[in-house]
């Protein structure tokens, strides 16, 4: 018994020589946590969804602490939100438009297959045979890498099997982007209605004989535009939105319809009928001032 009462007094007094070792030595490598990363993360959606480039909400938080990220870099949660860290950082609060994701291809079923694409529902998967089933190296695949990506419901596969946004969900993190082996999806603003649906860089025949809506470079919309926003980059239109005004001329020139919101074939013929009327009217008014000379 005196055994037994002894081997317990033992354990106890080792348990608590141990216990202060231990208390001991967490106040000498304490590791101090500035409070301000706790407010910062109070502040992020809470998604963890990676679409600002860092591992979750508290990775984004110690990133902006440590002035890594920008106080905005958590495009869900909002321009008060960003405000409010920036008020925790000392910092101005930034200003900007809201930017929403959008997809660089109105495809889909438009595009010519090279063949019929039989395994995982991932586009990342499907690049893996054969470099993907569509001709088009720069088409959407449409099997959703992009939907899962997204934390919010903002994104889909539309009727033409290519992706859309909803811009009305659509937080901006671009986590879509980041899941896109194609880097189709770009960020724009969301009041800027007319985007080129298209990142095709091939030129003419090349670029038609992959799909019936693609970019071929014409540069119709480049000569058609008033406000010089539309120029094409690298084989494909391009626009610049400090420039452009919304007239939609772009879309109403744009022989293959890759400019969006896409003209209608009345609203195409009114266009070419007024651009008639103008011409004629301008060749009149030349042959007149000719005429008294």
């Amino acid at each position: 018994m005196g055994n037994i009462i002894a081997a317990i007094a033992v354990l106890g007094i080792l348990g608590a020589v141990f216990g202060l070792i231990l208390s001991v030595a967490s106040k000498i490598f304490e590791v101090k946590k500035d409070p301000r990363e706790e407010e910062i993360l109070s502040h992020l959606a809470g998604a963890n969804c990676g679409g600002c480039g860092y591992p979750g909400c508290a990775g984004l938080a110690a990133a902006i602490l440590a002035g890594k990220a920008p106080v905005n870099a958590c495009a869900p949660a909002g321009p008060e939100n960003a405000a409010a860290i920036a008020k925790i950082m000392g910092l101005e609060a930034p200003t900007g438009e809201r930017e929403v994701a959008f997809v660089r291809c109105n495809g889909g079923t438009n595009a010519q297959k090279r063949y019929e694409y039989v395994g995982v529902q991932d586009c990342v998967a499907a690049t893996k045979v054969a470099a993907g089933p569509l001709e088009c190296a720069f088409g959407c695949l449409g099997f959703g890498s992009c939907v899962k990506a997204c934390q919010f419901g903002a994104m889909s596969i539309g009727p033409s099997s290519a992706a859309v946004v909803d811009p009305d969900k659509c937080t901006g993190c671009m986590a879509c982007a980041q899941a896109c082996p194609r880097g189709l999806i770009v960020s724009v603003p969301a009041s800027k209605q007319v985007r080129v649906a298209c990142a095709n860089q091939d030129k003419g025949k090349a670029a038609m004989s992959v799909c019936a809506n693609s970019c071929i470079g014409c540069g119709l919309c480049e000569k058609e535009c008033k406000f010089d926003a539309i120029h094409v980059e690298g084989g494909v239109a391009v626009i610049d939105y400090a420039k452009c005004k919304g007239c939609k001329l772009c879309t109403k020139v744009c022989p293959r319809d890759a400019i969006t919101p896409i003209a209608t074939a009345e609203e195409k013929e009114k266009y070419k009928a007024l651009k008639k009327a103008q011409a004629e009217k301008a060749a009149a008014k030349a042959a007149d001032s000719s005429a008294e000379e």
